[in-house]
Order: C-alpha cells, then sequence, then structure tokens
C-alpha cells in the first residue's frame, strides 16, 4: 500500500544515544536539557526569537489565543484544519470567517476587512499547506484597526518569505510538530513570539502558571512536552534540509506529470520559497475528485481530502457564507508525499491519475500491483515497468 503520508525516522541508534542520556538523568519532562537544546536549536536554525515548545499544535493554538487575553470575535479562515475553528470556539470566542483567495486557497486579506466589527479583537489565519499568507497585507489591516495577528502556521516549519522564516510574523506565530508533518517530535507544537514578555508568559502558562520561584503567575494549563519527544526533535533536526530537498523534487515531479491536465494547483506570493509540504490536486468537479480518489483506492494508493468540509459548515459554529472555500473544498485532493515515497510510487500514482482522467473509464482500477506486471481492471489496463513507468 502507498499511504497518503508517512512520518520520518531517524537511524534508530542516534535516537537510542539520547535515551541513554535520559536513563542516566532519569529527567524525562518538565522542562528538561533535551527540550530546552532543541528549543535553542531551532531558535538558531530558524533565526527566530522566542520558541516554546509544547505538547501539540492544538494546544499551542489555544495558548495564544488566551496568553493574549482575546475576547469576542477573531476573524478567521474556513479553509483549514478544524482545530483552527475549535480553538477558537473552545477559548470562548467567536469564529467569523472570511472567505479565501481561489488562487492561494489562503485568507483573502480584502474580506477580513469587511467583517472587522467594534467586537473584532484578532486574525486567525492559516498559511494553508505551508503556502505562505498575505502576511504584509494582513499585518497592515492589523495595524491599522488595532487587532492581533495569530498565525496558525502548522504546515509551514522550513518555509520562507523573503529569506526569512514565516514563523516571524504575527503577534504569535504557532506550528505543529505532529508526526505527519515534515518536521516532527512524534507528538508536539510551539509558538513564537518576538515580544519578551509575552514569551515570558506563554512559558508560564504551559506550566500551570509557575513563575520559576514557587509561586504562580496566572491560570495556566500542563501543555508541557517531554525528554522522549525532544530527543526525536533533535533527530530529525540534522536530517531536514535533506528532507526538504526531497520534498521539492518530489513535488517537482507531480507538478511536471499532471500540468497538462485539466487540474489546478495553488499559487504562492513573489518570494516565497515553501516547503512543500503537501502535494494538493484540484478539480474541476467534485464527482472528478472522488472518480480519482476511489480509482487510486482500488489500487491500494491512499489519499486525502484535505480540507474538507469547509469550517463554516461545522455544527457548532454559526452558519456563515463562504461560497469560494465551499466551492473549492469538496474538489481538493492531497496526493501522497513522504520521505521514502519513490520514484516509481510517483510514476504510478501519476500514471492511473492520467488514465482515469484522459480515458474516463466506466469502472476503475480494482488492484495494485507491487512489482512489475499487468494491472487490469474493467477497462483501465497499464503495464508497471520495472523503472516504474506505466504504458498500455
Amino acid at each position: 500500500m502507498i499511504l497518503v503520508t508517512k512520518p520520518s525516522l531517524p537511524p534508530k541508534e542516534k535516537y537510542e544515544q539520547y535515551l541513554a542520556g535520559i536513563w542516566d538523568r532519569q529527567y524525562l519532562t518538565n522542562n528538561g536539557p533535551l527540550l530546552r537544546l532543541l528549543e535553542q536549536r531551532l531558535q538558531d536554525y530558524l533565526q527566530v526569537d522566542g520558541i516554546n515548545i509544547v505538547s501539540n499544535g492544538t494546544t499551542a493554538l489555544q495558548l495564544a489565543i488566551r496568553a493574549l487575553d482575546l475576547k469576542g470575535e477573531i476573524i478567521t479562515t474556513p479553509f483549514s484544519f478544524v482545530a483552527t475553528t475549535s480553538s477558537i470556539v473552545w477559548q470562548g470566542c467567536r469564529p467569523v470567517f472570511a472567505d479565501i483567495k481561489p488562487e492561494t486557497l489562503n485568507i483573502d486579506p480584502e474580506k477580513i476587512e469587511e467583517f472587522i466589527t467594534p467586537h473584532t479583537t484578532a486574525i486567525l489565519a492559516t498559511h494553508v499547506y505551508g503556502n505562505p499568507c498575505d502576511v504584509e497585507a494582513i499585518a497592515d489591516l492589523a495595524n491599522r484597526h488595532g487587532l492581533k495577528v495569530i498565525y496558525d502556521a502548522a504546515h509551514a516549519f522550513g518555509t520562507l518569505f523573503k529569506g526569512e522564516s514565516i514563523y516571524r510574523w504575527g503577534d504569535i506565530s504557532i506550528t505543529s510538530f505532529h508526526a505527519t508533518k515534515l518536521f516532527h517530535t512524534i507528538e508536539g507544537g510551539a509558538l513564537f513570539a518576538s515580544d519578551r514578555e509575552l514569551t515570558s508568559r506563554i512559558q508560564r502558562m504551559r506550566n500551570f502558571g509557575h513563575n520559576g520561584t514557587g509561586g504562580f503567575d496566572g491560570v495556566g494549563i500542563n501543555g508541557k512536552n517531554s525528554e522522549f519527544h525532544a530527543a526525536m526533535g533533535l533527530c530529525n533536526l540534522d536530517s531536514f534540509d535533506n528532507l526538504l530537498e526531497t520534498r521539492k523534487r518530489q513535488h517537482l515531479f507531480y507538478y511536471n506529470q499532471l500540468n497538462d491536465l485539466n487540474l489546478r494547483f495553488p499559487e504562492t506570493l513573489d518570494e516565497v520559497d515553501w516547503n512543500r509540504a503537501y502535494f494538493p490536486v484540484i478539480f474541476d468537479s467534485e464527482n472528478r475528485c472522488l472518480q480519482v480518489k476511489k480509482g487510486l483506492e482500488r489500487f491500494q494508493i491512499q489519499t486525502r481530502r484535505y480540507f474538507y468540509p469547509s469550517l463554516n459548515r461545522l455544527d457548532y459554529v454559526d452558519r456563515q457564507k463562504a461560497e469560494i472555500s465551499c466551492n473549492l473544498a469538496p474538489r481538493i485532493l492531497c496526493l501522497p508525499l513522504y520521505d521514502e515515497l519513490t520514484l516509481k510510487d510517483q510514476m504510478m500514482i501519476t500514471g492511473i491519475i492520467r488514465k482515469i482522467l484522459e480515458k474516463r473509464p466506466s469502472q476503475l482500477p480494482k488492484q495494485r500491483s507491487s512489482a512489475a506486471g499487468s494491472i487490469s481492471s474493467c477497462g483501465l489496463r497499464v503495464h508497471v515497468q520495472s523503472n516504474g513507468s506505466l504504458t498500455n
């Protein structure tokens, strides 16, 4: 089976070296030495200030909202993972959905301004698939209207805008270090804030409000992460540059094989070097999207409808219009993308997609061969050569 994603893992021996130190120190969690080392290394690698590693990306979002003391309405995107919206609701605020730009799939700054009211306290935008929002336009809006800005940058590790980490933008940027992300600590996340007082506040809040002197300074939660997670992060950071180059090659191969079909792909802003964390394909209809999804599944190839449904349709939010997001969300499919995905796998995937879209078989393929040979299913027949290419 070809999975839609698979976590990258370091050599086991390298991880075990860190484990030996954990056993020797018997210091397992609560801001241990490996976690502090990982924070410092990430700060140096990303060239950012004020990092706090936490237990996961959703906790990071909730802490960001609480640390900025947000109330009332937060303008956000309907096209993101559910945690972007659920965190707003969880913290007692009201999400207000501004629609997205069809070219980038990111929140549209012009639509944001339409929804600003006296009750608006912040903008929470997502760098969709690691592709940056129009951060300059959003910063201008926020400054003119006195709003805070949080970026859900869960997908954006390694993405640069004008040569700098995208995490440098906003009052707070959060990220996820979940196992499915390009850089991971198995489970985890982080908050980035350049303001030192805000960074210190987040540090206290992730640890019950402890102020470091045995007392408490404000309410907090248990948002800490462990030495075992930090050890995985330290291992993975060493190989991240190579992983990023592999992902860019894989992304380019998909694009070159599919860009002459009746498909669209998200566009990026100028001066962006994005990490190609995902490979989303935009189809001309939901029916074609589902046809390709089911066809690939019959060859044991996973895909994901990411993000679906549009978040303005969740049953715990006020129903609001977001026509572009509602139109695009059912038509987007993310193709398999991970470090161990081979060129042969990608040739198989793109070959099947081409045959489905070009020949429009009445029935879709039923099985996938893992070796060279013929694959046949109800009018769709391909031959997998030893080099991975497909022919009739």
